[in-house]
């Protein structure tokens, strides 16, 4: 039989805020770097459910689809040795934010109003809350919801200012900056090939 120690304990890290923070560009550089897997939480949903978030929304709802999401975080956030990045809403229901301080190290990536507007333009997927919306309008849709989940991301365990992710070498210097504040190192292959 094996014993294990009481020591070891898996190394989940879950990225929080707003959409267009870089959570998956951030998840996926954390990923690389200390070679474990990331799991964006929508895209979980989605090959889970085999159906898009938005049909989801659609066919059961805001609520019916909270509660999915609720269920399915449960599941990825026992997966051990994993980042996950999870939707700009997932923290403000039920318990979440509380369940994932109590399962992992939970970073806020924090911008201002301004910079998830032109990080939303640059970006390339199309966000459904945003469809049909002119630039005043989603810069003011962005900070009242802000002003509304501000205090659920909050709650995070860690805050890494994102403003300045416009460019690769600036990603890298976030997630730099990141893994020191989570004092981890990166992989030994990935120290190899920088």
């Amino acid at each position: 039989m094996t014993e294990y120690s009481d020591e070891y304990k898996p190394l989940r890290i879950i990225l929080v805020g707003y959409m267009g923070a870089g959570k998956t560009t951030v998840g996926r550089a954390l990923s690389k770097a200390l070679n474990i897997p990331f799991y964006d939480l929508d895209w979980y949903i989605e090959s889970r459910m085999r159906k898009t978030v938005k049909q989801i929304f659609d066919e059961k709802g805001e609520n019916g689809f909270r509660l999915i999401e609720q269920s399915m975080l449960h599941e990825v956030a026992e997966f051990e040795n994993v980042i996950i990045s999870c939707g700009g809403g997932t923290p403000c229901f039920f318990d979440n934010m509380e369940y994932m301080n109590g399962q992992a190290e939970t970073v806020y990536l924090k911008a201002e109003t301004d910079v998830l507007y032109k990080h939303l333009l640059m970006g390339k997927s199309i966000r459904p809350l945003l469809l049909n919306k002119t630039p005043d309008e989603v810069n003011l849709f962005i900070r009242k919801q802000l002003e509304h989940r501000e205090p659920f991301y909050a709650k995070a365990k860690h805050v890494l200012d994102v403003s300045l992710m416009d460019s690769y070498d600036k990603i890298q210097i976030s997630v730099t900056h990141l893994l020191e504040l989570l004092k981890l190192e990166a992989s030994e292959s990935q120290k190899l090939n920088s």
